[in-house]
């Protein structure tokens, strides 16, 4: 593991994020609203990623280029973990192990996000909910971190809404589950806060606002290293 090396920065320039398996930028949006310039990388076509965009492989190109950047944000492929995948005996490759691997050689503060399934592989991370945001939904995402950035857990609202059964239509007065062949695309995109996707969007991403809290206490944490405004 290389050690942390500081970046000499022109104040007032948004620090530079780089946005590793970014699919249609959920993490991307919140990370921007943050305050963060963010490229995002996939080795998929994302039209409908909303800032700069690299086609290639995640672990290879943050292997060429991560030192570059200030922050680096990885979500690999929830397949692999994920329930519904499982239910249905789906073969996915496990990608945590080499992207921790690969975000440790950049020396650079790193967050690795992945869903409840993929916790044991995860190192001590913190759990983030809806209702910590005030959202009507209940989306569970672990961010494991390291290279310096730490993040302190925040307390877990209690569930009180029921929740729709998975894939199913959203009764009145429950909250939408909006994973698998979900129906309800225009009230998910208004619930999570990403009215640019697509229903394949929408079943894996990050709330915005998720990634938008990660960012804010990185810039207030780390930004006298990279002499920047937080």
């Amino acid at each position: 593991m290389t050690q942390p090396t500081p970046i000499r920065r022109v104040r007032g320039r948004r620090p530079r994020l780089l946005d590793l398996f970014c699919c249609q930028g959920g993490a991307a949006k919140g990370y921007a609203e943050a305050g963060f310039d963010v490229t995002g990388v996939d080795k998929d076509p994302q039209p409908r990623y909303p800032f700069r965009f690299v086609q290639a492989d995640a672990i290879a190109f943050v292997l060429e280029h991560g030192a570059a950047f200030d922050f680096v944000h990885a979500s690999p492929p929830c397949q692999h973990d994920s329930e519904c995948q499982r239910i249905q005996s789906n073969d996915h490759p496990d990608l945590i192990g080499p992207t921790r691997a690969a975000l440790e050689t950049t020396g650079r503060p790193w967050v690795l996000e992945n869903v409840r399934g993929a916790v044991p592989k995860l190192r001590e991370p913190v759990m983030l909910c809806g209702q910590m945001f005030h959202l009507a939904n209940y989306r569970h995402r672990y961010f494991e971190t390291g290279g310096g950035f730490t993040l302190a857990q925040p307390g877990h609202p209690p569930h009180l809404v029921p929740q729709a059964k998975m894939g199913r239509p959203v009764p009145p007065g429950h909250y939408g589950q909006f994973v698998g062949n979900f129906s309800g695309v225009s009230l998910a995109r208004r619930v999570l806060g990403v009215p640019w996707m697509s229903r394949d969007g929408i079943r894996e991403c990050i709330p915005p606002a998720y990634a938008e809290h990660v960012g804010r206490v990185a810039l207030a944490q780390l930004a006298p290293a990279w002499e920047v405004a937080a």
